[in-house]
């Protein structure tokens, strides 16, 4: 409760997140589509993926998949209606290994959402002061253009969107 209030309190202050007018919205040039995957960093991949299949009868867990380029490797387990994304360090500067050096067990790193016009979607957040992490975007695990949005302007939550 207290980790809750504390990032309430985080939110509310500073960047005047709450008191923000998300109201420029052009005429419908993209759609917010389905949920596409929760992302996890997990320490150990391997041991994860077992978690899954056994404990949990996950039958359609993909293969480890190196990601150079995003500095990780990565498992998606397939649900019926969205997927869950297992990612784990690969490299010295690794993004994921920030995260768990501060979250050693692990946990939700971002959450996925599809839109059928990136860079639509990209103008679109910016105009409403959301910072894209990246100025164009980049091709994502799936073999599609992402781009991360500032967890700071999301509410605590690291936003990845992709082109459907």
């Amino acid at each position: 409760m207290f980790k809750f209030a504390t990032n309430i309190a985080r939110l509310s202050s500073g960047a005047n997140l709450l008191s923000r007018n998300f109201s420029n919205i052009p005429e419908k040039l993209w759609n917010l589509g389905k949920l596409n995957h929760v992302a996890i960093a997990v320490p150990n991949i391997d041991k994860a993926v077992a978690f899954y299949k056994n404990a949990l009868n996950a039958t359609k867990v993909s293969d480890k998949v190196a990601q150079p380029e995003h500095g990780v490797y990565t498992v998606f387990v397939e649900l019926g209606n969205t997927k869950i994304e297992l990612l784990n360090p690969l490299g010295e500067k690794s993004p994921i290994q920030g995260f768990l050096d501060k979250n050693a067990n692990g946990g939700i790193h971002h959450i996925c959402i599809e839109v059928d016009n990136i860079h639509e979607a990209m103008k679109t957040v910016r105009e409403n002061e959301i910072r894209c992490l990246s100025e164009e975007p980049r091709i994502g695990a799936h073999g599609k253009p992402v781009v991360f949005l500032h967890p700071k302007d999301c509410f605590g939550t690291l936003i990845e969107l992709e082109e459907a």
